[in-house]
């Protein structure tokens, strides 16, 4: 058995639990966690977050780049995202449901620049997505972790038909 090595990118897209049932999905994808993102560097809880701590729940994804680019995670990303909005997605509203591509490892820039790049030019204006590097980022509390495979009819701004196109094979 091959050891490879997985990479991974942090992606907020407004709430974090439709965001990891919708990366769950797609082969090469190992692993999702959900949190908080590039606020101030205290860990925050889900109610610090919902009383506007200045964190962006994101969705950690460790993948194998062998079975799926980096860019075909940010296209999908971005199918599932109103790029344009600013601090909303869906019914969601608040700092915390901002968008946001989060990196650690700058040799990634390059392939998230080419994606942004393409977006910006089919949307014709400039998007409210953050493309930053990863300042900090706070596991959400193990509640939030898998949360819709837990509650099937919570509520998600990501129509449900998304989370069928790309079912792993098991």
């Amino acid at each position: 058995m091959e050891n490879k090595e997985l990479s991974t990118i942090y992606l907020a897209g407004g709430c974090f639990w439709g965001m990891q049932k919708f990366f769950d999905q797609f082969e090469g994808v190992v692993r999702t966690e959900v949190g908080y993102a590039n606020g101030p560097d205290v860990a925050p809880t889900y109610k610090d977050v919902c009383n506007d701590s200045g964190h962006a729940e994101t969705v950690r994804v460790d993948y194998d780049s062998a079975k799926v680019s980096l860019t075909q995670l940010l296209e999908f990303y971005f199918m599932v995202i109103d790029p344009l909005s600013v601090n909303k997605q869906g019914e969601d509203e608040g700092i915390q449901y901002r968008t946001g591509i989060y990196y650690t490892d700058k040799a990634q820039l390059p392939e998230i620049e080419e994606v942004y790049r393409k977006e910006e030019e089919k949307a014709g204006a400039k998007l409210a997505v953050e493309l930053k590097p990863l300042g900090n980022f706070f596991s959400a509390e193990e509640n939030h972790q898998k949360y819709l495979d837990k509650n099937p009819t919570g509520y998600c701004h990501i129509p449900k038909r998304y989370f069928e196109i790309g079912k792993k094979k098991d």
